[in-house]
């Protein structure tokens, strides 16, 4: 790809970190983190160097997914503060150059919405705004649900509802039902309030779970062996570019907004067809072909792989994401998010080498082709956390998936997978940032609503803002030098050494030069052969060893360094 045929935009040149709100900081003393709480802390976000918070849901909501269960599109849950906290929130984030990008949830909404309760009682113009279906009996006289779909939370996709007397569809929780795109009205309904909140000055949004919007004619049976059941039937369904090219059309094409989509198993190749004025519209994806790489066979919740992934197979899906994109796509870059694991925990080593492996993570995102979203806490190396029994979880995902091993009598109880859900659960990375070593870690004045990570006396930010040569630190100092140099924005990625097992190497190149990034991603030194390359001392501009590398020609890295070398 040339380089200097890409078109500048604001969201390739920016830094994204993201908030899950509840946890990210309480003001006033409920144990729930609120609106006001990341207003209090925007000067930090300032101090760290980043250009657009990215907001998870504040919408009013029942919770029953933390947020992600939406009733009120127009309003803010309680919890959170209100519609004035919010505008407070954006005016201090613009008068600080960082911009706001919202969560939209628009597959399903919580059943407690003023549209699922119209559509259950048959009112007109809403009855077609779910998927309603009648279902078979069993030979007991009980209702069968229509098809044999899965849901994501675990158990069936279909819940019965005893005022319509039918079923309705929901691959997520029985309190998330999903909405029918086919039906015009529902289309329109989720453009309106799409321009609504443009309107009210936001930057873009992360878009959720938008590949399952469209659903195959008829809802037939699944045959594959994909769990959830039936994900490979709805997901990337029969209309979805239709549905997603009138969404940006009547919305994001009339605005300076940034779009990222959530789809999981995108590959390159689809994603040509959503990005950019050739595709639906969309500025970035995120994929989840990297995620996918320590799951079993039958998807995350199986145990049999998890923890199991090789170096190898993430330079070749890294590699295709930056390099094999046309000229009208751009990547999203992360490791981790509010459903993921730690990073440092999952893709580094969170015992002896914390700092290093927290560091080199921050390298390869902040030095790679596409914009870097980072998740709040991983700037500190934030880790997984320790659940001792389920009742301590609070995820459904995870909740849900315990409950279909016990009954499927793959397992007896909690202990037998206690040891993978502590590496997997989403709560991992729910758990309150990690502001001070006070009680509850600075989070708050009351309970905090999901037990706190008990390392935060070591980890938070009171002490990474005063050690020399802290995480923190070493964010701020490649947040920096990325927007000092283009090439390491608008550069062509080569990936180097693509069998090596132990090293991550590539370049990135600009009209202005050339940068060589080398990391050793292991716990074991390993040699770079790169004879044909000056990696002296002299030419290194970043590294995450303070002192420079023992070897003089910059051949032997220790483990889990990180270099970046300017050729």
């Amino acid at each position: 790809m040339d380089n200097t045929a890409v078109d500048r935009e604001w969201w390739k040149e920016a830094v994204v970190y993201q908030i899950y709100p509840r946890s990210f900081n309480d003001s006033d003393g409920d144990g729930i983190g609120d609106l006001q709480g990341i207003t209090e802390r925007v000067e930090y976000l300032d101090d760290l160097g980043v250009d657009v918070v990215w907001l998870c849901p504040v919408y009013g909501s029942p919770m029953a997914d933390n947020g992600y269960d939406i009733s009120d599109y127009r309003s803010i849950h309680p919890e959170f503060g209100s519609i004035e906290d919010w505008e407070e929130l954006l005016a201090e984030l613009h008068a600080h150059d960082i911009r706001l990008v919202m969560d939209l949830v628009v597959n399903h909404t919580s059943d407690e919405h003023e549209w699922f309760q119209q559509s259950r009682r048959r009112e007109a113009g809403y009855e077609n705004y779910y998927y309603w279906r009648d279902g078979d009996v069993n030979e007991n006289g009980d209702p069968v649900p229509p098809n044999n779909w899965g849901s994501f939370m675990g158990g069936s996709a279909w819940s019965y509802d005893e005022v319509r007397e039918q079923w309705y569809l929901h691959i997520f929780d029985e309190k998330q039902p999903d909405l029918n795109w086919r039906t015009p009205e529902v289309r329109e309904a989720v453009a309106d309030l799409v321009n609504w909140w443009l309107d009210k000055g936001i930057d873009g949004f992360r878009i959720d779970a938008i590949h399952f919007i469209s659903k195959p004619e008829g809802l037939p049976d699944a045959t594959g062996d994909r769990e959830p059941t039936g994900v490979e039937l709805y997901g990337h369904g029969p209309r979805i570019h239709e549905y997603l090219r009138e969404l940006h059309e009547r919305t994001f094409a009339n605005y300076d907004a940034m779009t990222v989509a959530e789809m999981a198993d995108t590959t390159v190749e689809m994603a040509d067809d959503y990005l950019g004025e050739s595709g639906d519209g969309l500025d970035m994806i995120f994929h989840f072909e990297h995620m996918y790489m320590d799951n079993g066979p039958r998807g995350r919740w199986d145990p049999e792989r998890w923890g199991d992934w090789e170096l190898t197979e993430l330079k070749e899906i890294m590699r295709r994401w930056q390099a094999d994109l046309t000229d009208d796509g751009w990547n999203a870059q992360y490791l981790g998010n509010h459903d993921q694991p730690r990073i440092v925990s999952r893709f580094g080593d969170d015992d002896e080498f914390h700092r290093e492996s927290a560091t080199l993570l921050a390298t390869f995102l902040l030095t790679s082709r596409g914009t870097p979203f980072i998740y709040q806490g991983e700037e500190i190396g934030m880790t997984n956390a320790e659940w001792p029994t389920i009742d301590d979880l609070d995820d459904p995902m995870t909740i849900g998936a315990i409950e279909d091993l016990i009954e499927a009598g793959e397992i007896e109880g909690y202990d037998e997978v206690r040891e993978f859900v502590e590496y997997m659960t989403r709560d991992n990375a729910r758990t309150p940032m990690q502001w001070d070593d006070s009680e509850n870690a600075g989070f708050t004045d009351g309970e905090p609503w999901l037990p706190l990570n008990g390392n935060y006396p070591a980890i938070n930010v009171e002490k990474a803002r005063a050690q020399q040569g802290s995480i923190r630190q070493y964010y701020r100092r490649l947040i920096d030098l990325r927007a000092a140099e283009d090439a390491l924005v608008y550069g062509d990625f080569e990936l180097l050494a693509p069998d090596h097992d132990q090293l991550f190497a590539y370049t990135r190149t600009g009209t202005e030069g050339t940068f060589l990034i080398v990391l050793n991603w292991s716990a074991e030194p390993a040699v770079f052969e790169g004879a044909s390359v000056d990696t002296t001392p002299e030419s290194i501009v970043t590294s995450n060893y303070e002192e420079s590398p023992r070897d003089p020609a910059g051949a032997t890295l220790r483990p889990y360094e990180a270099v970046v070398y300017r050729l």
